[in-house]
């Protein structure tokens, strides 16, 4: 078999043992065969049978076939071959017919089903792919686009992307039918071609398709589109079927099946896959209509196909054993599955049946047969054939007949019963056909009664069991039974006898006739038992007498045996019923002899000759008759047969004999006995002899021919054909004759060669013979005359138009050969000017050629080559085609694409040539290949100009040029990446991305923007790309990428976007982020003291994700806690490796450790502190020692403990000597008193301490002489005496002497004075000075003074007072959507060293606080885990050995994050039915924070209640159940995250049952209140006439209790005003008198409702001890007391959210100091105001007015404010710009905003607004704006621990490090606008629930600058022009100073002057202030005018900052 022939094989089972030896099937179902021209095939029969048997193949027809060589050939085994052959050759009836194969032996003959034997000719094709789009997320689907002429042949064996075959995941996915699905779609799929892969199935002939590209778009709201479908499609059941359906759409679309417009029914094997519907198992039921429902929010579509499920037919006749007897009925049934409507045909041994006589064909469609009276040749195969369409199936049964004569197979015994007793007899009967039984008793037929009943039962073999049941037996029931088998075959019968127990006696007999020559039986029909015996007699004697005679005793029967003459007579039956008791019956027997026929034959007898044959009786009892039959019937008197009979014998007489008297005779004897026969056969012989003899004749080569020879004879003649090939003398041999055979017999003996061929030529010799006589024969000549043939010729042949063409043709056959040519049926006339006609004769050929010149473009056409001689005529037809180049043709345009062109024309004259091509010029030339009359310019450049023309190309040449068009393709996604794409990072979260735009001829069009597609390579990173649009703005472009993970790698891709869509991702490129500081402290730091000024650390280094760099080692930070509670120098020491040991420590000292790690980018977070104290050691020696003379042999002895103690002092020792002596003091004694000494004699005196390690060193030996005069002396040492504040403290003055001396205490306060003694304040008797509830402006040097008369001494002890410490400035520098970073400068410590900070923070809206502590050495603190999107409130307090200080100014800061948001592009709701809603909940975006949670409630628009919908997780989607049908609803959401929460309402209405929509909402008229008109118009007139109204008594009522606030506000202020200039005057001091040691003072004092802390630093000058101070507004008039000092002023005005009010730092320098003071003014608010969510506002103004020299610390003046209008960003306002501005209002928008990281951009124009205000708020005329720098403050410990007054200078130089935090610069005015006069509004600051604070006039800064100032001064400045500012050095710091000058304050407050001097930061004062008057300005070196009046020079200018927070 061909190996591209693709056959079936399927095994028929075979079930008769019969069948299994004889005929069977080994591929039932082979149907069809499908082969290549090219390869032929092999056909095995479909059916077999053993031997022997015989193959053979015939077409549908029932035309047996026949070898054609080289084309067919049916091969002995019986395959059949089909050769391979060109496609020239290819014949319908050989190569796509259908045949059918028949296998036969003697047991029958079967036929296979039709099988169709199909050849496919190899030819060309293509395959391809069309390009597709699809959406981002979507689907996308290619197919492989296959010709229909080879569809049925051709598979897709696989797809390939970019040349690398695809296999089927989770992605990609190549379904049944060949198609390609990319689910998902991404954009990198866009950069992939696709082409798929077919094979021939036969040919295996392989195609690639063209590159197919994908266009990926973003999602766009679109209604569904098919993509992949189907229309009808056929499976066979069982198998799988897959239903395509497949659509695109955005929303995605939803499916729904249905199938024959019912939903689809819930069966598990439907399953909905990603390609459609997919049916497992596939049943006939499924066949139907499906539809795909597909929709969404936009609209539908549908997919509308037939699916058929067909099943194998199958058929199956019945019985499966069919055996029967000769003239028996035998009935079959057909039974087929697999379809309901079939053609139904029977076959007997390969033969159609046709209804009959004897055969009935029934049922619906013929499946039930019945034959009647079967012959012995009806035995053999019967076939059931079933077909539908182009299957078909059968079954067949082979018939078995069979002698059926009945044989007894058992049967009943004799048996004795008793009367009543119950009988049964059976007789087990064989027979064919079945066979009837009768019962007889004695002879006669058993009657059916109550008491007999008979049946049958039939068995599993077919046999019959006949049963007679004989109920309550009877005497009269005795006798023989015999069952009587018949059929038609014969007759059999069983007899046995059956005695009942009763009276005997015998039935009545009657007489009988015997034959003589048969056997006899006479039966005595003796009933009841028992009886003795039964004997027979005739005449007298007992039987037997003679051997024919046998009498049975035991059932009364008698045999005679050969009955003779003698034979007849009296027969009597005697029974011997009792010993002595005989009965009898006597039975005549007479005897009769039947006739005896004396045998006859016919001896031979010819035709012609005279029969005589007699038939002779000789025995027989007369009378006798006689009777003639031929052939079984009666001689036909037409035959001229005489019979003559006599008495005893019968002639019969032929006088004239022929050959219708052959027959057999029979003659027949009857008389009363019988009737007797005899049969001879008369056989006529006749000698063969020719009917028709052979005759030599011509035999055309080809063609049949029928070589005729008929004969005649009896027996019929036997016909033989013999052959001798060729002329020559005979020699002939037989011929093989075989059916299917080219040559074959006909019947009448003819010889018929149905192809004849050269080779037959020669002698053909007939014999007859029959054994009659001599054989005849007669040969004959048989001549092969050829015909005319061509032979040779072209079919096709090809002219060049205009040059000269010879065709040539070739004829073979019988001479003459007459040649001629035409054109197309007319007649070429040789003669013609161009036609040449030639002939030459070559050998047996003749050779015409015919020669045209020159061809012109008429000549193309049809020219024949007719050769015709006697036997027949050929004509070769040729094709001549004259070529030419064609003419150009006429192109219009057909589609314009990106990169394509279609182009479609009309085309002209081809030149009679197929177009081989065009070519399309425009730029270059190209070859473009041509479909028809249209095709595309591929390969273009997108958004690019082409002037285009044709040309037509064939093998000629090529056509002038077509009409030339212009055209520009569209624009296409980019080719090209962006070009030179960068990374470098700026941070440790940014990266920023810089790239060029694509080259230019890559681009397709204009570029519209960019896509940045970022991704982390970490572990646990995530890989998807994470894509940012950025619009195009210039090359090269670049983007900061924020947010990523620290030190992380990112790889970073690019493509450009213009107005088509996306182009080629850019190569990755990869950077990492900068490295940051460790987030995370060392592990388990373990610290232990190995010796007194070591000890020994050891870590864990942090885990590497948490290095967040590359680890460059550690830093130990530790310090020592002192024992008077203060903090040593704070240390740190690096090491690379995880231990430490810490060396040069102090000794017993408790350190303070903390570890780090840091990175190249710094320190990271610090360990815990972890406390360690160092061994202890030897103490130091006393810190001093002090010996006086008490008396005249007593000395005091003082020491102070040791500087070092090094552990715990457990004694002192003091060492006296000469002579020596040792006393010894407990640990906390410091004085001894020695007695017992000797006057006037000098004693040593040291002191020792001991500790537990051992003794110290020595103490300075003092000398020491005791004197009975001794003078004063102190043994106090002096000193520094600290103590916290509010505590009584106690300065010892211990004075010695003799006499006792008297002590006096003075105080430092400019010039010692007395200390003062009050209440608070006095001497105890020791001489020791008490103050009680010690304050801090009890700091101050203390002088003990003692004396008596011999002399005095003195100690100086400073009294430091320790405070709480100040409060520390804390600012945000950080934010993230879970975190929150914060800084710190920490203020002044109190007087002791800082401990520690508390942080406090909570929720805004939360009064829950929690709290941290933190190291003193940090300053900086990062708050992680915080809610994301929400507002956050924070406090710093720092702590001292006093305890806790004061809380810092509230700040607030939000995590990033919003409240979720519904996208616009999704539908909410996904389908709507009459009871069901759903809900799309993907739309709903989390705005950066998690959702935690959704509410949604429902109504009818027509109710009130609402109804909560299930509360789930937010899935992507969300049913509503039981709603009501055809009802409009109201729906409202909310979902919520940590920021916050979002609602949508929207209202919808379901449907009505049916599916319909209902009507929309429409508001009906209230008929009531059209009735009530002008009542209801009234009624609303009165109604908003009274809101008017109560919205006016409500403005006016807040008009006046904003002004009584203000109005207490502002004395509040003015009290605190005045305390703060009373103080300033009391403070002040000459700079002669300042104590070289540097000084701090400190004093708080409380008066009602403000609270001022006033600190003097560098001053010893003593402050008044008041604790209240009473102010009266005649202090706020005091300018006259004012005393002659220069100050650089900053006033700090910060609105708090919690109950504080303002907050205003006022610095005072000291002139002609370097030194100054500092005074700080808290006024806290009393009123409680509760914070609200709306309390802030995005800015905060900062005002800074600095002097040149020296630096001071600069404070700042806040508020806030929100823009109006907006601006365009980076703009600068002009001279003359004027704005208008209302105060701010908080809110939720300007508060979501406060801390962000916005682009510069969008940040600048926000500051730009910002400026307006500020202008007017600030009362600045004609100031020049502008932006200087983005920066964070610099909060450095360098900074914070310096002690330097610079913290301005640090904010104003810091570098900006993050977007949206920017500074910009107000500048004074041109001088050109000095004497405009413009009109400013003031800033107004917000307090919690919106109270606006003004800022009292009294605390502007004028009023601390000009005092002192002259009304001389101020006139003269009135006149000096204003300062022209200078430009500033950079960017980061403004360069110019206004010198405040004097300047007259104005009534009106509306009007305020610019003048060098004016402090105009603050708002002026209100008229009739007695501020009013100018103060003076000192004229002392730290003036800030020059000797002319004009302001210095400066690189600290006066200037406005504002920051954005």
């Amino acid at each position: 078999m061909s190996s591209h022939a693709y056959l079936c094989f399927c095994f028929f089972a075979v079930y008769s043992e019969d069948l299994h030896s004889s005929l069977y099937f080994v591929n039932a179902s082979l149907q069809e065969v499908v082969f290549a021209s090219n390869t032929g095939t092999l056909v095995p029969c479909p059916a077999g049978a053993i031997s022997p048997a015989t193959l053979r193949w015939y077409f549908a027809t029932g035309e047996e076939l026949y070898d054609v060589p080289g084309i067919r050939q049916v091969h002995p085994n019986g395959t059949l071959q089909i050769f391979p052959f060109p496609p020239s050759s290819f014949r319908n009836i050989i190569h796509d017919n259908t045949y059918y194969c028949t296998a036969d032996n003697p047991s029958g003959k079967i036929r296979s089903q039709e099988v169709h034997i199909k050849a496919v000719l190899r030819g060309p094709y293509t395959v391809r792919v069309d390009d597709q789009r699809a959406m981002r997320g979507s689907v996308a689907v290619f197919k492989c686009i296959i010709p229909p002429s080879v569809d049925a042949y051709i598979n897709v064996v696989s797809w390939e992307r970019d040349t690398v075959s695809i296999v089927s995941g989770p992605r990609l996915l190549i379904t049944s039918t060949g198609a390609l699905y990319i689910l998902d779609v991404q954009e990198e799929d866009q950069t992939h071609n696709y082409r798929c892969m077919t094979r021939h199935r036969y040919t295996g002939e392989t195609r690639q398709s063209n590159s197919a590209r994908l266009t990926v778009s973003d999602p766009a709201n679109s209604a569904p589109a098919i993509l992949d479908g189907f229309e009808r499609r056929e499976v066979m059941v069982s198998h799988r079927v897959e239903l395509q359906c497949k659509a695109s759409g955005h929303p995605a679309p939803k499916y729904r099946w249905l199938k024959d417009n019912k939903p689809l029914e819930p069966d598990p094997r439907f399953r909905q896959s990603v390609t459609g519907l997919l049916i497992e198992r596939s049943q006939p039921s499924d066949s139907g209509t499906y539809v795909c429902e597909v929709w969404n929010s936009l609209g539908n579509a549908k997919v509308v196909g037939r699916l058929l499920v067909k099943e194998h037919l199958k058929v199956e006749i019945t019985p499966r054993i069919v055996k029967g007897s000769v003239g028996s009925q035998v009935s079959l049934t057909c039974s087929v599955t697999g379809s309901d409507d079939y053609d139904l045909s029977w076959y007997h041994n390969g033969e159609v049946i046709n209804p009959s006589n004897s055969v009935r064909i029934a049922g619906l469609y013929g499946e039930n047969m019945v034959m009647d009276g079967m012959a012995k040749s009806d035995e053999g195969a019967y076939q059931c054939f079933a077909r539908k369409g182009n299957m078909s199936a059968q079954d067949f049964v082979q018939v078995i007949l069979e002698d059926g004569t009945p044989k007894i197979l058992s049967a009943f015994s004799e048996k004795v019963v008793s009367p009543n007793e119950f009988v049964s007899l059976v007789c087990h009967v064989k027979g064919t056909p079945q066979p009837t039984v009768t019962w007889s008793l004695d002879d006669d037929p058993v009657i059916k009664d109550i008491h007999h009943r008979m049946g049958r039962i039939i068995t599993s073999e077919g046999n019959v069991l006949s049963y007679l049941n004989i109920s309550h037996t009877q005497v009269r029931d005795s006798g023989v039974y015999r069952c009587t088998c018949n059929n038609s075959a014969g007759t059999v019968s069983y007899q046995a006898r059956i005695n009942v127990r009763g009276p005997a006696s015998i039935r009545p007999m009657r007489n009988l006739t015997a034959i003589v020559g048969r056997d006899t039986y006479i039966h005595c029909r003796v009933i009841g038992y028992p009886y003795y015996s039964i004997k027979w007699y005739k005449n007298s004697n007992l039987l037997p007498f003679n051997d024919r005679q046998r009498a049975f005793e035991n059932n009364g029967t008698l045999k005679l045996s050969n009955v003779q003459d003698m034979d007849q007579g009296e027969y009597t039956c005697n029974v011997q019923v009792q010993p002595k008791q005989p009965i009898s019956q006597t039975v005549h027997v007479t005897v009769k002899v039947p006739p005896f026929i004396q045998p006859f034959e016919f001896p031979r007898f010819s035709i012609g000759q005279r029969v005589y044959i007699p038939c002779s009786v000789t025995s027989g009892d007369f009378p006798i008759s006689f009777t003639w039959h031929k052939d079984g019937r009666p001689i036909n008197a037409s035959l001229g047969v005489t019979i003559d009979n006599t008495e005893f014998s019968s002639s019969l007489r032929i006088a004239n004999l022929s050959l219708v008297h052959n027959g057999n005779y029979t003659c027949i004897a009857s008389n009363d006995a019988a009737s007797v026969e005899h049969q001879s056969q008369l056989i006529v012989r006749e000698p063969p002899k020719f009917l028709v003899q052979p005759e030599n004749q011509d035999g055309i080569h080809g063609k049949a021919v029928i070589l005729s020879c008929s004969a005649k004879g009896y027996p019929p003649p036997t016909i033989v054909w013999k052959y001798s090939k060729g002329s020559g003398v005979p020699q002939f041999q037989p011929i093989v004759l075989n059916s299917g055979n080219r040559i074959q017999q006909l019947r009448n003996g003819s010889l018929l060669i149905k192809h004849v061929l050269e080779e037959d030529k020669g002698y053909y010799l007939c014999k007859v013979s029959n054994d009659v006589g001599a054989d005849v024969s007669k040969s004959m000549f048989l001549n092969v005359k050829i015909p005319a043939m061509i032979t040779s010729y072209p079919n096709t042949t090809y002219a060049i138009k205009g040059e000269k063409k010879e065709m040539s043709c070739t004829a073979h056959g019988e001479k003459p050969i007459m040649v001629r040519w035409e054109k197309e049926a007319h007649i070429i006339n040789p003669e013609t000017n161009r036609y040449v006609v030639t002939v030459k004769e070559e050998g047996d050929e003749v050779a015409s050629t015919l020669q045209i010149s020159p061809t012109v473009r008429e000549d193309s056409g049809f020219f024949s080559c007719h050769a015709i001689n006697s036997y027949g005529e050929d004509r070769g037809l040729i094709q001549l085609i004259v070529r030419e180049p064609p003419e150009p043709p006429k192109v219009e345009i057909g589609e314009v694409r990106d990169r394509t062109i279609t182009l479609r024309w009309n085309m002209g004259f081809d030149g009679n040539s197929p177009i081989t091509g065009y070519d399309i010029e425009y730029k270059n030339k190209s070859d473009v290949s041509s479909q028809l009359n249209q095709a595309t310019i591929i390969e273009l450049h997108p958004s690019t100009t082409y002037n285009i023309r044709m040309f037509a190309k064939n093998i000629i040449g090529k056509s002038k040029a077509g009409n030339e068009l212009t055209i520009t393709t569209d624009e296409a996604v980019p080719d090209g990446p962006p070009q030179d794409v960068q990374l470098e990072a700026i941070s440790s979260l940014s990266i920023k991305v810089s790239w060029k735009a694509p080259q230019k001829h890559l681009q397709n069009g204009v570029i519209r923007g960019y896509k940045v597609g970022y991704r982390e390579y970490s572990i646990g990173g995530r890989n998807q790309l994470i894509k940012i649009p950025v619009e195009a703005t210039g090359d090269p472009e670049s983007i900061i990428l924020d947010n990523l993970q620290k030190f992380t790698k990112y790889g970073v891709v690019v493509y450009a976007i213009n107005s088509v869509g996306d182009g080629p991702i850019s190569q990755e490129v990869f950077a990492y982020t900068l490295e940051d500081v460790p987030s995370h402290p060392p592990e388990n730091v373990q610290a232990n003291a190995t010796s007194p000024e070591t000890i020994f650390l050891s870590w864990q280094t942090p885990a590497n994700e948490t290095l967040n760099g590359v680890l460059q080692g550690f830093r130990v930070i530790y310090w020592a806690n002192l024992p008077d509670g203060e903090l040593g120098e704070i240390r740190n020491v690096t090491t690379m490796q995880p231990f430490l040991k810490l060396t040069g420590l102090e000794k017993y000292t408790n350190y303070s450790i903390q570890v780090l790690a840091f990175t190249r980018a710094g320190d990271g977070v610090r360990s815990k502190q972890i406390f360690t104290r160092t061994k202890e050691d030897v103490p130091g020696p006393p810190a001093g020692v002090k010996a006086a003379a008490s008396a005249n042999s007593v000395v005091y002895v003082s020491w102070l403990p040791p500087l070092k103690l090094n552990g715990i002092i457990r004694k002192y020792t003091i060492f006296c000597s000469n002579p020596y002596n040792r006393f010894e003091a407990a640990p906390d004694v410091f004085l001894i008193r020695v007695p017992d000494l000797s006057r006037n004699r000098k004693y040593s005196i040291w002191v020792v301490a001991f500790t537990s390690a051992g003794q110290g060193n020595s103490s300075d030996i003092v000398t020491v002489e005791p004197l009975a005069k001794a003078p004063a002396r102190i043994l106090t040492f002096s000193g520094t005496v600290t103590t916290p504040w509010m505590r009584d403290i106690v300065l010892p003055c211990k004075a010695v002497g003799d006499p006792p001396p008297t002590v006096k205490w003075m105080k430092e306060s400019g010039s010692p004075t007395p200390a003062v003694i009050d209440g608070r304040r006095s001497v105890h008797g020791n001489g020791s000075f008490v103050i009680k509830s010690v304050k801090a402006e009890d700091s101050g040097y203390y002088t003990c003074v003692a004396s008596n008369s011999w002399g005095s001494d003195e100690i100086v002890l400073n009294l430091q007072v320790q405070v709480p410490p100040d409060q520390p400035r804390l600012t945000v520098t950080k934010t993230t959507t879970t975190s929150i970073t914060l800084s710190w400068i920490p203020g002044d410590n109190g007087g002791s060293s800082i401990r520690g900070y508390i942080l406090q923070f909570s929720e805004d809206n939360s009064e829950e606080w929690g709290s941290i502590p933190i190291s003193p050495s940090e300053r900086l603190y990062r708050l992680e885990n915080l809610k994301c999107g929400t507002w956050y409130k924070f406090t710093l307090t720092a702590q001292n050995a006093v305890g806790p200080g004061r809380i810092s100014e509230i700040i607030e800061a939000k995590t990033h994050g919003k409240e979720p948001q519904f996208s616009k592009e999704q539908e909410l709701f996904t389908s709507i039915n009459s009871t069901r809603v759903s809900l799309n909940l993907m739309g709903w975006s989390n705005g950066g924070c998690p959702i935690t949670s959704f509410t949604l409630d429902y109504r009818p628009v027509d109710t009130v209640l609402w109804m909560a919908g299930p509360r789930t997780s937010l899935t992507k989607s969300y049913m509503l159940k039981d709603l009501q049908e055809a009802t409009w609803y109201e729906l409202q959401m909310k979902v919520y995250n940590s920021a916050g929460f979002a609602e949508k309402r929207v209202k919808f209405a379901t449907l009505n049952s049916d599916g319909s929509t209902i009507p929309p909402l429409v508001k009906t008229p209230d008929k009531n209140k059209e009735r009530k008109g002008g009542g209801e118009g009234l009624k609303m007139l009165v109604t908003i006439s009274c809101i008017l109204i109560g919205i006016v008594l409500l403005f006016v009522m807040l008009m006046v209790l904003r002004r009584r606030r203000r109005e207490q506000r502002l004395k509040r202020l003015r009290d605190a005003k005045s305390l703060a200039e009373m103080l300033m005057s009391k403070n002040t001091r000459p700079s002669d008198t300042v104590n070289k040691q540097q000084q701090t003072l400190r004093m708080h004092i409380d008066i009602p409702r403000a609270q001022l802390l006033i600190e003097e630093r560098d001053t010893m000058e003593t402050v008044d001890d008041r604790s209240t101070v009473l102010l009266t507004d005649n202090d706020f008039g005091e300018t006259a007391k004012q005393k002659s000092s220069t100050a650089t002023h900053t006033v700090h005005y910060q609105s708090l959210s919690q109950a504080t009010g303002p907050l205003v730092d006022v610095s005072d320098a000291r002139p002609g100091t370097s030194k100054h003071s500092f005074l700080k003014i808290y006024i806290f608010s009393r009123r409680t105001a509760k914070a609200g969510p709306a309390a802030r506002s995005r800015y905060a103004s900062q005002w800074t007015l600095n002097r040149p020299h020296p630096p001071v610390s600069t404070h700042t003046l806040s508020t806030d404010w929100r823009l109006p209008t907006p601006r365009v960003a980076g703009s600068v306002d002009k001279e003359s710009d004027s704005y208008s501005v209302s105060p701010s209002q908080d809110t939720d928008r300007a508060r979501s905003s406060m801390v962000s990281t916005e682009s510069a951009s969008s940040t600048y124009e926000e500051l730009a607004r910002a400026y307006e205000h500020a202008k007017m708020e600030e009362h600045l005329r004609h100031a020049k704006f502008t932006i200087t720098e983005c920066f964070i403050s610099d909060t450095s410990s360098e900074q914070m621990t310096a002690g330097t007054n610079e913290y301005t200078d640090s904010l104003t130089s810091s570098t900006p490090s993050e977007s949206g935090i920017c500074r910009f610069t107000a500048s004074p005015p041109k001088p050109q606008d000095v004497c405009r006069v413009m009109n400013m509004a003031v800033p107004k600051a917000h307090r919690p629930g919106g109270e606006l604070v003004h800022l009292p006039p009294y605390l502007r800064m004028d009023f601390l600058l000009n005092r002192g100032v002259s009304g001389a001064s101020r006139e003269a400045a009135l006149g000096q022009a204003c300062l022209e500012p200078q430009k500033s050095r950079t960017l980061k710091r403004p360069t110019l100073l206004v010198e405040p000058t004097p300047l007259e304050v104005p009534t009106n407050r509306d009007v305020q002057q610019w003048q060098p001097g004016t402090a105009s930061t603050l708002p002026q004062r209100e008229a009739g202030s007695d501020l009013a008057q100018a103060a003076k300005l000192s004229t002392s070196q730290e003036s800030l005018l020059d000797s002319r009046g004009h302001l210095k020079q400066s690189s600290n200018p006066y200037a406005k900052s504002y920051t954005l927070v």
